[in-house]
């Protein structure tokens, strides 16, 4: 996922020259385009997805993503509005519209490459009630039932802080997030404590934590 550069949130960090492993926190990657398609399967849906240089997980749906959408809790019923934060190219928004048809998921990425590739395959899978945008896009009134995100652990702590003080409080449920325990999961579930949020650990396995935060 991306990091986000306006309305609160840090400015980006630099990508080094042509590395692609950072420049899925630019807003336009400059690593060439050279796209493919991976798999995701799941016990109730399977997608075929376009993925590009320059996007986080291109090489394919990574451990942590699948473990949130495998472990996750149910999303809330009766509609609403839902967020992916940080959607890269949809696995996960793909995934929350396919279980909740009568939601609105918001899919929201800096990454302009990153955008694209999520609306083309939201298109391709029918899934008419996918909604992406950049963070400045979605409109202030708008709050969330639940949040899932595979956060940007290696923006840097400050921006990371930035980025889930902006976006957790306009979630009126819960947020479901995926860490790498080596990349500071407890540390990370330790600040949000500190924030006065209640953060539950879902599972810890494949060396991450899946945490459900309410603020």
């Amino acid at each position: 996922m991306s990091e986000r550069s306006e309305r609160g949130h840090a400015a980006r960090p630099k990508a080094t020259s042509g590395s692609a492993a950072e420049q899925y926190f630019e807003e336009t990657p400059s690593v060439a385009s050279s796209p493919s398609v991976v798999p995701l399967v799941l016990p109730d849906v399977s997608f075929s997805l376009t993925v590009d240089a320059g996007v986080f997980g291109r090489g394919g749906v990574d451990p942590g993503t699948k473990l949130l959408l495998l472990e996750a809790p149910p999303l809330p019923a009766g509609g609403g509005d839902l967020l992916d934060l940080g959607c890269g190219y949809g696995p996960i928004a793909l995934t929350m519209a396919h279980r909740a048809p009568d939601a609105t998921v918001w899919a929201v990425d800096v990454n302009e490459r990153a955008r694209s590739l999520c609306a083309a395959n939201a298109a391709a899978a029918g899934l008419a009630n996918v909604r992406v945008c950049a963070p400045g896009e979605v409109p202030s009134e708008v709050t969330f039932s639940a949040l899932w995100s595979n956060p940007p652990i290696r923006v840097g702590k400050l921006a990371l802080h930035s980025l889930l003080s902006t976006w957790l409080p306009r979630v009126s449920g819960s947020s479901v997030l995926v860490v790498q325990k080596h990349l500071g999961a407890d540390s990370l579930a330790r600040w949000m404590t500190e924030q006065g949020w209640t953060v539950a650990r879902l599972r810890s396995r494949m060396a991450y934590r899946l945490l459900e935060v309410r603020v």
